[in-house]
């Protein structure tokens, strides 16, 4: 995996995420009743990411980070696929538990193929310039999905974003693993 075209993929994630998380309220207020449900939402995302970060540490070295990131992009793929489908809000619960087991498959790769490729006596400033391309994607996205909202349909966003997501899976298949 070489070190730009790992920026360009998580760019690409960055993207389809970004079209997708700012929005997200607006889908919960279309099923739900109360910001408290997005909360819970949200907080069964995160709670769920924080208990699978040790049983996806303890496999990432084995199963290595290209096919992970790979598990996450198709995963992600799919799996927004589902949400404009969602009418009850354990259906989003449900969802959110699953992004969850994505997210943090991501999140952990995403610092593994770092701590693989950046150079011990720059790391600051190769991972201050990872943050900078993948951040400005992610601006870029929201921004685009803001218009893409007002002439389309919230569900449209998740489909465009299952797109982006299928396409950073195929970049993925251009990256070669890391040699350790």
């Amino acid at each position: 995996m070489n070190y730009k075209r790992f920026i360009y993929y998580q760019g690409t994630i960055g993207m389809a995420s970004s079209m997708i998380f700012p929005f997200y309220i607006l889908l919960i207020r279309n099923v739900g009743d109360s910001y408290a449900q997005f909360g819970w939402a949200y907080g069964l995302f995160a709670l769920t990411a924080a208990l699978c970060y040790p049983l996806i540490g303890k496999y990432a070295d084995r199963v290595g980070d290209k096919t992970l990131l790979s598990i996450y992009s198709w995963g992600m793929a799919i799996l927004l696929l589902f949400f404009p489908l969602a009418s009850e809000v354990w259906h989003v619960y449900m969802l959110q538990i699953l992004m969850g087991v994505l997210g943090a498959v991501q999140k952990n790769s995403e610092k593994t193929v770092l701590a693989r490729y950046v150079t011990k006596e720059i790391a600051g400033t190769q991972i201050g310039n990872y943050h900078v391309w993948t951040s400005v994607a992610a601006a870029i996205a929201v921004i685009a999905t803001g218009y893409l909202v007002d002439f389309l349909t919230i569900a449209s966003i998740f489909y465009i974003a299952s797109l982006v997501f299928a396409w950073s899976g195929l970049q993925l298949w251009k990256l070669e693993t890391a040699k350790t």
